[in-house]
């Protein structure tokens, strides 16, 4: 996959990328991408346009553009001719092209979804849902409805796991707003696979529950998930358009990131030999960088920065590993959810003791590049989920510290639910053990993995298949 690149945005600036991925385009080239596009704003006026919400492209969180990625390349290679309106963080309407790996462009029309108080604004979730009950009024007066009616099918990613409390009301009822106002505009959503629950207040497993039922096809991505899917509907659950599937992520491209990487890095890769096992790991910024916090908020037993770094500081004194910290929620150092504040931490103390041999990823990288380079791991370990998906779907012995029921049903999916070390079960010395046990057993790992990983693509393929034909129905 290419970066995106926004049609008629600054004529005559040289191309500049922003924070995630958007280049602007000079005049000629912002004038040739807008051919096409007849007054309606509609392809050629043939194009199926799909609205998506739950995996924009402009959060700091990789795997939430993982999603966006995997959606929009997957479901365009399903249907050809094909538009997506992306709503996501931003203000305003911005046109865009999405170039895949293969060569194919996908138009996009992106387009705000937002929380907050500032209900006037067209982005609001709040003022859209309002608006989504006055039928062709509602449509004048809020630009993101006449969007959204213009689209021939929704779908809905939730973020992968945010179709839930356990986040807060507030989240919940951002992730809810959307599937509520599609059901109303006449567009019952595609939940595409995700996590549903937990559900702590009685009141918000009432109205998940009624989302789910005004859906028009709803997908898990791993089996436990879809036990609460099916609790959830009761007798409303219908096997013709309720599925378990997988996380849409395994279907994420790889796109090498070698001329980013620093160069002793590149090195290891270039010169790399079965004595100096290369070690990927992703350090969860939510709970390193304020571990009493994250012992109380989630109930963890184990303390999370006492089990990386003992785990760590035990592979660099019994074995000639190199270690590559790789961050996946990409906010700057400061930021309490900084995955790579918390990598440069753990590198600065390994490194006093063991120099030379503590390498962190480059902060530069997206979605496809990062999973390119936990895929030439020898043995990857995460916290963030869909960390361990780039691993787990490249064939990678991969292990996961997670605190959250939805990581051990997505390794279960794959077989690998022992590699799961779960710190509110388990103490930190236990964590280590059971990382060391994972690493030490990274060969046989990964001839069960791959022996697992073949249906497991091959589901991925299924349900893109599956929903395309949903979408032209």
């Amino acid at each position: 996959m290419q970066p995106l690149l926004p049609k008629n945005l600054k004529y005559g600036e040289k191309p500049a990328r922003a924070a995630d991925g958007v280049m602007t385009l000079g005049k000629e080239a912002a004038i040739s991408a807008c051919r096409g596009y007849d007054g309606a704003g509609r392809r050629d006026g043939r194009a199926t346009r799909i609205a998506l919400f739950g995996a924009a492209p402009d959060t700091p969180n990789m795997g939430v553009s993982a999603l966006f990625t995997s959606a929009v390349t997957g479901i365009g290679r399903y249907i050809g001719n094909v538009e997506f309106v992306v709503f996501d963080n931003g203000l305003g309407r911005r046109d865009a092209i999405l170039s895949t790996h293969d060569g194919k462009e996908i138009p996009l029309i992106r387009f705000g979804a937002r929380g907050g108080r500032r209900y006037y604004r067209p982005e609001n979730l709040a003022g859209m849902s309002v608006a989504s009950r006055l039928g062709t009024l509602g449509a004048l007066v809020n630009e993101g409805l006449r969007l959204l009616d213009s689209c021939d099918a929704v779908l809905d990613a939730s973020g992968g796991d945010s179709f839930s409390d356990i986040y807060g009301r507030e989240r919940f009822d951002n992730v809810h707003r959307p599937k509520i106002i599609a059901a109303r505009r006449g567009r019952p959503p595609i939940l595409l696979p995700q996590t549903y629950g937990p559900y702590k207040d009685p009141a918000v497993r009432e109205l998940a529950a009624s989302a789910v039922r005004r859906a028009g096809m709803a997908w898990a991505r791993d089996p436990r998930s879809y036990e609460v899917l099916k609790d959830l509907l009761g007798d409303d659950f219908d096997p013709r358009i309720h599925h378990c599937g997988v996380d849409m992520a395994f279907s994420l491209p790889a796109r090498s990131a070698f001329q980013q990487l620093q160069p002793a890095l590149r090195r290891w890769l270039e010169d790399r030999d079965a004595g100096h096992p290369l070690l990927g790991f992703n350090v969860s910024g939510l709970i390193y960088n304020d571990p009493a916090g994250a012992l109380k908020k989630y109930g963890l037993k184990a303390d999370y920065r006492q089990a990386v770094t003992g785990f760590l500081e035990n592979i660099l004194q019994d074995t000639p590993a190199r270690v590559v910290l790789v961050s996946h929620v990409m906010d700057k150092p400061g930021h309490y959810e900084s995955d790579l504040a918390a990598c440069l931490g753990v590198a600065k103390g390994l490194n006093e003791r063991h120099g030379g041999r503590v390498e962190v990823a480059p902060a530069t990288l997206d979605e496809s590049e990062a999973k390119w380079l936990i895929a030439a791991m020898d043995w990857f370990c995460g916290t963030r989920m869909h960390s361990t998906i780039a691993g787990l779907s490249s064939g990678v012995p991969t292990a996961a510290v997670s605190y959250s029921d939805k990581t051990k049903g997505v390794f279960e999916t794959c077989g690998q639910g022992a590699q799961v070390m779960d710190p509110r079960l388990m103490t930190a010395d236990e964590i280590r053990q059971g990382l060391r046990r994972s690493f030490d057993m990274r060969d046989g790992t990964r001839n069960a993995l791959r022996g697992e990983l073949q249906e497991v693509m091959a589901q991925a393929e299924r349900q893109l298949k599956s929903i395309a034909g949903q979408i032209r129905r």
